[in-house]
């Protein structure tokens, strides 16, 4: 998959009469894969959102809603550690990386991006600008993902050079 991405970042920057270099382009491939993660991520949260208050509503529990965002994103950032930790930031040969730390730096980049950055962003968006609360989460989305992409390229998936 990363040749076949780096071929369609050659051709768009080709297309485009733009020069990119060879760690731009790795950068990038990684990017494009965070998103497909994320985009899956998104998909398994959702799922897990509404099946948590499928279960608790049937059962005349009022804080089914909480409840279901609180089982998305403890499921949903798993979901994201195991496929970026496989998939998206690899461990080189000879590298080394503490997936217990890892796994706690992502659930604290996701919770900062995810629960603090788009809190603050919802309420200018919508409560200051008067942007709409069904485009405030596209806008956020925006912001955040390069945001949390940088955050965990540069310190939750941060490897180890382990010299033998």
């Amino acid at each position: 998959m990363d040749d076949f991405l780096k071929k369609v970042i050659k051709v768009v920057f080709k297309m485009l009469h733009l020069r990119i270099k060879e760690t731009t382009i790795e950068s990038l491939v990684q990017f494009v894969k965070f998103g497909i993660v994320g985009l899956s991520n998104t998909i398994v949260g959702y799922i897990a959102n509404i099946v948590t208050i499928m279960i608790l509503s049937k059962n005349h529990v009022s804080w089914d809603y909480f409840a279901g965002n609180i089982v998305a994103f403890i499921l949903g950032v798993i979901w994201s550690f195991y496929w970026n930790n496989r998939f998206v930031f690899k461990i080189k040969d000879g590298d080394k990386r503490n997936l217990v730390a890892a796994l706690f730096k992502t659930y604290l980049s996701y919770a900062l991006t995810g629960l603090v950055l788009n809190n603050i962003l919802s309420y200018l968006w919508v409560d200051i600008l008067g942007i709409s609360k069904m485009i405030a989460p596209l806008i956020n989305m925006i912001i955040g993902v390069p945001i949390n992409f940088i955050i965990n390229k540069l310190w939750a998936f941060k490897s180890v050079r382990v010299d033998k």
